[in-house]
């Protein structure tokens, strides 16, 4: 277990900086749609979040579901599954609504194994991510992916509290901004890191030279469950049928804001060329809904709210429900995984693989670079450069689809050989609760 210690004077002195810019900045903060809810929790004036033995900090809907998957395997890596002879109380963080919605079903599923409890991420002002961290009073902190919180790390420092970086990826624009600070950061450094690739240890590494660093599979490749389903009947309703069949379906998933022009220009070709075509778009922060409306509006594009009701051939229909996304490539033809049109890294596009549908994607994708290019070499996903080859890519798979069966054997079989990174960061977790 880590010695509790201080900061250099330095860094205490850029922490407070820090800390002040944190309060400079709550006035603007106020009016952003993605924080109004759980205000008061997240500068805990509702109270401090509740007691844990391990406090999972997991950013928004898609790091929720890797907390969710650690949580259920935790109890297999502790003696009888339990912690002083009870289910261990895992505390887990998110910025977002859709975050809080994963973890309250995450809840309801592990009931009996495990206490998760919900809550909202603390504002990382450092005076109150300390008392946050005395309330909680956890064994151990687990970062998912790359949530380095200056304030929650230096905590954890001060009181000889593990901190614990899994599932951990860094771009090299992100190493780059983190060296503009190296010695703060080394010292803020958490007690392990387990990345996803070689490339993520090296970077972390030459962040923290002195963390122990190591290299895990990515859990994303854990959860992807590839048994049959039959589609959601619910969601089958919603699309139209064309002399007794089904419209083809094509979903544009997680679509960034920085990206929306360019999928309209893909959802008006779309509709052009596959005239009796649905098109789901999914935005990746729901805030979203309303600029969406009035860009299909503006484009000409017919359109309901999934919540309104079926939707028409030759229209979009703009998804307002979160969760649903991977029920909507079950019914889909063809599926776009945004973030990727745009210099945003990507989203994960794993997902449709467990549906037997081949993802498409545009050029950027070094969030998700852990993948490898085999996949796009063996034909799973595509890979194209800009709008059009993605229109075009789209065209092609909804037209001749690829057999569901073969793309989910081939997809399970490239990811069965990545398995095992929820038991290695369940097991690094477990070292600290079981010592704690």
């Amino acid at each position: 277990m880590p010695v509790p210690r201080k900061p250099p004077l330095v860094a205490r002195a850029i922490l407070g900086v820090y800390g002040l810019a944190w309060r400079a900045a709550l006035p603007g903060l106020r009016r952003n749609g993605r924080l109004k809810d759980g205000w008061d929790a997240r500068l805990m004036r509702s109270g401090p979040p509740p007691k844990a033995d391990l406090w999972v900090q997991a950013a928004s809907g898609g790091e929720a579901y890797l907390a969710w998957e650690l949580a259920r395997r935790l109890p297999d890596c502790l003696p009888g599954g339990l912690v002083d002879g009870r289910p261990p109380r895992v505390l887990v963080t998110t910025f977002t609504s859709q975050g809080m919605g994963v973890l309250a079903r995450a809840a309801t599923d592990l009931a009996g194994r495990v206490e998760l409890l919900p809550a909202w991420f603390p504002f990382d002002i450092p005076g109150n991510m300390a008392a946050a961290l005395a309330a909680v009073a956890p064994r151990a902190v687990a970062l998912l992916e790359t949530e380095l919180w200056p304030g929650l790390l230096a905590a954890c420092r001060r009181a000889g509290i593990p901190a614990l970086a899994v599932n951990a990826r860094m771009t090299p624009k992100s190493l780059r901004g983190y060296l503009r600070l190296p010695g703060f950061w080394r010292c803020l450094g958490p007690e392990r890191v387990l990345a996803v690739s070689e490339d993520d240890a090296t970077r972390f590494a030459a962040l923290f030279p002195q963390t122990r660093t190591q290299i895990m599979p990515n859990i994303k490749f854990d959860r992807l469950d590839f048994s049959a389903s039959a589609p959601n009947p619910a969601l089958a309703a919603l699309l139209p049928q064309v002399d007794g069949v089904r419209a083809p379906f094509i979903v544009l998933g997680s679509v960034r804001r920085q990206e929306e022009a360019q999928a309209l220009a893909i959802i008006q070709g779309l509709l052009a060329r596959l005239p009796g075509a649905v098109v789901g778009v999914f935005p990746r922060h729901m805030e979203r809904l309303n600029a969406w409306e009035g860009l299909l509006e503006r484009g000409g594009v017919p359109h309901v709210r999934r919540s309104a009701g079926a939707a028409r051939p030759g229209s979009v229909l703009l998804w307002d429900a979160f969760g649903e996304l991977s029920g909507a490539f079950a019914l889909a033809r063809a599926c776009f995984v945004g973030g990727s049109l745009a210099d945003l890294g990507g989203q994960n596009f794993l997902e449709p693989l467990a549906h037997g549908v081949t993802p498409v994607i545009g050029p950027s994708w070094s969030n998700f670079a852990w993948v490898g290019h085999e996949l796009f070499e063996c034909g799973l996903a595509r890979l194209e450069q800009d709008a059009a080859g993605v229109l075009d890519a789209l065209c092609a798979l909804a037209d001749t689809p690829p057999d569901r069966q073969d793309v989910r054997r081939r997809a399970e079989s490239y990811a069965q050989s990545r398995r095992g990174g929820a038991d290695a960061a369940c097991q690094a977790v477990a070292e600290c609760l079981i010592c704690g």
